[in-house]
């Protein structure tokens, strides 16, 4: 057995990361959104819901592209290896390649769109109620 490690080739790692042929436009990009402390009448105003709503449909994942910005998250070992299958389970039967980062940004993505359009009634806010905090998160890193 060699010692050598086995890295992938050139045109692995220079591979196009999409198709030329495609003139897909690319989504739009929602304006930023203001801490809930900013926002004005939040939860009172029939319209601003409506409008929390619509931004919330139009918030997606930002894909492959070059981010300005880097978080560490740790994750345990089942996290991870749920994570690889979904991704390997989106490969096979979706055909969507994709890498973790493009998954983690995605779910993301999906949470804080329903966040914006449920607020208390969101899936974050109850499952953050349903599973309290860790000691760890409680204090903090």
């Amino acid at each position: 057995m060699s010692r050598r490690a086995s890295l992938p080739g050139a045109s692995e790692l220079f591979r196009l990361t999409s198709s030329p042929a495609l003139d897909v436009p690319a989504p739009p990009t929602p304006a930023p959104q203001r801490p809930e402390a900013q926002r004005p009448g939040h939860g009172h105003n029939p319209a601003h819901r409506e409008q929390l709503e619509r931004s919330a449909a139009g918030r997606r994942g930002s894909g492959r592209q070059k981010h300005d910005s880097k978080i560490t998250v740790y994750v345990s070992g089942e996290e991870l290896v749920a994570m690889e299958q979904t991704r390997l389970s989106l490969r096979a039967e979706h055909g969507l390649a994709i890498d973790r980062g493009r998954l983690v940004r995605e779910a993301v993505a999906v949470l804080l769109a329903d966040f914006d359009a449920h607020g208390a009634d969101s899936v974050l806010v109850r499952r953050l109620r349903e599973g309290g905090l860790d000691s760890e998160e409680a204090a903090g890193p």
